[in-house]
């Protein structure tokens, strides 16, 4: 089967997903450093100041990977939270973690193993992308958040023009066969990247689904020239909205 096949149906992708997350987990952060010319973690520092956290926040970053965006709110606030479905991430992300104050679980975003409304802000750092079915993860994400919480995410693009797309991909698909036969003896390893891009609703597409799940304020951030992006939404507060209701009459 088809790499392309293996990720058209949500079962076939979470299989592929985790499956290959585990392959390349030691070699996770030297690959998001290489294909982001070496501004990844600069961009996940942007993506916390956005936040603008408070010490009382509560942080849960889903799709942690190795803890980067974990250990720098970690800096900010004293609960902080990382979810990974990649068991291997999760060890390399507690070797992290001594001396610093972080909870680390295993766990998929389509069902969350947190109750509701227990977090203030949730991030991600390429996990929207990676799940297996999108709106149930938005769901998910917006049932622990509290009102009024913010959710955060930095991800790979998909541009809205054709022809930059198409050179885009094909980009990616030559960069990433190649690093994958190198680091590993299969081209196909990070050729999942530009075929999860494909399937990817892009930057636009993602906002609107957010706001289809109750998020609102929901804004777009280009980064390397729209070829990425941070996208910052906060859940609605519905007793503000129904108050405000209220106050009409």
């Amino acid at each position: 089967m088809s790499l392309r096949q293996s990720i058209s149906t949500p079962e076939g992708k979470r299989r592929y997903v985790r499956r290959i997350f585990a392959t390349i987990a030691d070699r996770y952060d030297f690959i998001t450093g290489f294909l982001s010319y070496g501004q990844d973690r600069r961009w996940k520092r942007r993506l916390i100041r956005l936040a603008h956290l408070t010490a009382s926040d509560r942080v849960l970053d889903v799709a942690c990977g190795t803890g980067d965006l974990l250990f720098e709110a970690a800096t900010h606030v004293r609960c902080v939270v990382g979810l990974d479905v990649t068991f291997r991430m999760v060890q390399l992300a507690r070797a992290r973690a001594p001396g610093r104050v972080a909870k680390l679980v295993t766990g998929d975003m389509v069902s969350l193993p947190f109750r509701d409304a227990g977090f203030e802000v949730v991030t991600t750092g390429y996990g929207l992308r990676n799940v297996p079915d999108l709106d149930l993860a938005l769901r998910e994400v917006h049932r622990v958040l509290t009102p009024g919480g913010r959710l955060l995410s930095l991800d790979f693009n998909r541009p809205s023009n054709a022809v930059i797309r198409g050179i885009y991909l094909t980009y990616l698909t030559i960069v990433g066969s190649a690093l994958g036969m190198a680091l590993h003896g299969d081209p196909d390893t990070y050729r999942y990247i530009p075929e999860s891009i494909r399937r990817y609703p892009g930057a636009q597409g993602v906002a609107r689904l957010m706001e289809k799940h109750g998020f609102t304020d929901v804004y777009v951030l280009p980064v390397l020239g729209g070829f990425m992006a941070i996208h910052v939404a906060t859940k609605r507060d519905v007793t503000l909205i129904s108050h405000g209701g209220h106050e009409g009459h």
